[in-house]
């Protein structure tokens, strides 16, 4: 059988070193000699070099760079520290240098073909007026195989863990995919009467019941049976690597599904990204490069997660039917009693549609109904409901107040 990841291999492997060239003639072509005029050809040349070298993945996670943040009009440093971690994922505190407590917050990153760093906007808000940890998932093909299999038991299992590690009282943010583990971990300790139990639970664009409004995205998940994406879309690591020999969904594999949804899109910014370095508007060429900078870092799944994710949460909806099991004991939501409930969706959101994420207030009918609230975004799509303007300006400030409500 073809091993997919090891084509893809050969193919960085030869084309990478002309990226690297193209990335040192870039500035060769622009050098702007004192007193002379640019030359326009020069400058396209420079321009197409950078273009080329930013189609380049990278498969080591960007750093946060988050080093200070603005906290109610005080300028505070933030240090990075790893409280905890396991082979397969770092639970990573922005410890900032301030004298009063304020509401411990751990963000649940998604497992799906990006780093935690894509979170980086919702990190950066938070801190404004929140202690805040975040997942910090481990790329699978850098984890030995020694270390054994990673499937939604695991995922959930993490969170449970470091919720107790911020100890009684945090507040548990999911987005997107995790939003289902969340809401698993959360019930799995109400059943328990575990004390760490989060106060608060915010469920940010997630598929917790795809059965609700389904977009091309759940409608894939559903169009084939299990075994055609175990053949078609698991490949094993390269043995240079790590994690060699481990079966993954790789992560290249992922971007490439996530571009061709929009494909247009893609062909059109990187075409205004030549346009706008060689009109010299650097501004401009900045954000477009800084969004694929983010966006080309890629990170493996560990097939067992990447199998059960489509199996469990796109084709039998297990959650929602009530038949999700965590180490072989049913799930149950309605025993969530403590926890305050928010649930966020994003009016233009075509990767988790309107009513996907709303579905956990009915799942959680023990709730009280004070303790629960809904909000939909307008005008805002998959991404807008955790960065961006109006995640700052409109989600951001009722997501602070329904954590301060029920923080005390």
């Amino acid at each position: 059988m073809i091993n997919t990841y090891q084509l893809y291999q050969q193919y960085a492997d030869a084309t990478d070193p002309l990226r690297t060239c193209a990335r040192m003639m870039a500035p060769v072509f622009g050098y702007q000699w004192p007193g002379l005029p640019a030359h326009p050809v020069m400058r396209r040349l420079a321009s197409a070099c950078e273009v080329f070298a930013r189609t380049q993945l990278t498969h080591v996670r960007p750093d946060f760079g988050i080093t200070a943040v603005d906290d109610d009009g005080c300028t505070v440093s933030v240090r990075e520290e790893v409280v905890a971690g396991t082979p397969f994922c770092s639970l990573l505190h922005f410890r900032k240098e301030i004298p009063d407590a304020q509401p411990k917050v751990l963000v649940v990153a998604p497992m799906s073909g990006h780093f935690a760093t894509l979170l980086r906007g919702t990190v950066n808000t938070l801190l404004r007026h929140h202690d805040v940890y975040i997942t910090d998932w481990h790329n699978a093909r850098d984890i030995p195989l020694g270390h054994g299999k990673f499937g939604m038991d695991e995922y959930v299992s993490h969170i449970i863990s470091f919720l107790e590690i911020l100890g009684p009282g945090a507040h548990l943010l999911a987005v997107c995919q995790p939003t289902v583990a969340a809401l698993t971990a959360a019930a799995v300790m109400a059943d328990d009467g575990n004390a760490a139990q989060p106060r608060t639970m915010t469920l940010m664009a997630g598929p917790l019941d795809t059965r609700v409004n389904p977009t091309a995205v759940n409608a894939l998940a559903k169009s084939k049976p299990i075994a055609w994406f175990e053949k078609n879309m698991v490949s094993t690591v390269p043995a240079r690597h790590a994690g060699g020999g481990r079966r993954v969904y790789p992560g290249f594999m992922q971007l490439a599904a996530f571009m061709n949804m929009n494909l247009n899109r893609h062909v059109d910014a990187f075409r205004n990204l030549y346009r706008h370095l060689a009109d010299g508007d650097d501004e401009k060429a900045s954000q477009i490069k800084t969004f694929y900078e983010e966006y080309f870092a890629m990170s493996d799944l560990p097939a067992e997660f990447y199998l059960e994710t489509v199996q469990l949460v796109f084709q039998e909806h297990a959650l929602p039917l009530g038949a999700l099991q965590y180490q072989g004991r049913a799930v149950n939501p309605r025993a969530i009693r403590r926890t305050a409930l928010l649930t966020i969706e994003g009016e233009k959101d075509d990767i988790c549609a309107v009513g996907q994420t709303v579905a956990a207030q009915e799942m959680c009918s023990s709730i009280r109904p004070y303790m629960r609230l809904h909000h939909v975004q307008t005008a805002v799509g998959h991404y807008g409901v955790f960065n961006g303007r109006r995640w700052e300006n409109e989600i951001y400030p009722r997501l602070r107040d329904f954590i301060n409500m029920h923080h005390r």
